[in-house]
C-alpha cells in the first residue's frame, strides 16, 4: 500500500513539475539550434504519444529499487543481527524511507519556480538540491563526476539515517551493546553503502567511456 501511495505522490510530482517548469518550452529552446521547427514538432508529438509510458514506468522502477535494497539489507542482517528480520519487514521499512526523496521534487520546484526563475534544460538536469555538485557547479565540469556529486547530498544522508532507524529497531536486541540506531547504521553502512560506492563506480566508468 505504502509503495503504491509513494508511486503516485512521485507520478503527480513529476506531471506537476512537467507543466510549472515549462519543460516542453525547454526542450524548444535547447533543440531550436540544431533542428528545424517541423523536426521539433515532430519530437513533440511522439513525446505526447508515449508521455504516459514515462508515468507507467514510474512504479516499475520504484518497485525494482526498493527490491534490489531491501534484498541487499536482507544479505547485511545476517552479519550484524542476532534477530532474523524478514524480507517484508526491510521492504516496508525501504519503502518508508524512500519518501524522504520526494522532497527532492518540492524543493526543485520551488527552487526554480520561485529564485532561479531564468534557466536552461541543462540546468534543471543537473540541479540536485543540497547536493554537492550545486557548491561546485557544473558548468566546466568534466561529467564523469557530475553523478557522484549528484549522490553526495543531504537528502541521500537522511535516507541513510531513515533506514539506520527503522533497521535499527527491527535488528536490535538487549544482548547488543550501544543503541538500535548504531546496529542500523552498521547494517546499511555495510550494505547499501557498499552497493551504492560499486554502482557510482560503475556510472562513471560507463559515462567516462561513452562521454
Amino acid at each position: 500500500m505504502r509503495l503504491l501511495i509513494l508511486s503516485a505522490l512521485t507520478i503527480i510530482l513529476a506531471y506537476i513539475s512537467f507543466i510549472i517548469l515549462t519543460i516542453n518550452d525547454l526542450i524548444y529552446q535547447s533543440y531550436s539550434v540544431k533542428l528545424t521547427a517541423l523536426q521539433i514538432k515532430e519530437i513533440f508529438a511522439l513525446q505526447e504519444k508515449w508521455n504516459w509510458l514515462s508515468y507507467t514506468i514510474i512504479p516499475i522502477l520504484l518497485l525494482i529499487k526498493t527490491t534490489l535494497i531491501s534484498s541487499i539489507l536482507y544479505i547485511g542482517t545476517f552479519f550484524y543481527s542476532k534477530v532474523k528480520v524478514t524480507f517484508k519487514q526491510l521492504f516496508n521499512a525501504v519503502v518508508k524511507a524512500e519518501f524522504i526523496f520526494l522532497l527532492v521534487g518540492v524543493t526543485k520546484i520551488i527552487w526554480f519556480y520561485f529564485f532561479q526563475t531564468n534557466y536552461t534544460l541543462e540546468d534543471l538536469q543537473y540541479f540536485y538540491p543540497l547536493s554537492a555538485l550545486n557548491i561546485v557547479g557544473y558548468k566546466g565540469l568534466d561529467v564523469w563526476f557530475i553523478y557522484p556529486l549528484q549522490v553526495l547530498n543531504l537528502f541521500e544522508l537522511a535516507y541513510w539515517l531513515l533506514l539506520s532507524y527503522f533497521i535499527g529497531k527491527l535488528a536490535f536486541t538487549e544482548k547488543d551493546k550501544g543503541k538500535p540506531m548504531d546496529l542500523g547504521f552498521k547494517i546499511v553502512a555495510s550494505s547499501y553503502g557498499s552497493a551504492l560506492l560499486l554502482w557510482v563506480v560503475v556510472v562513471m566508468f560507463f559515462t567516462l567511456n561513452y562521454s
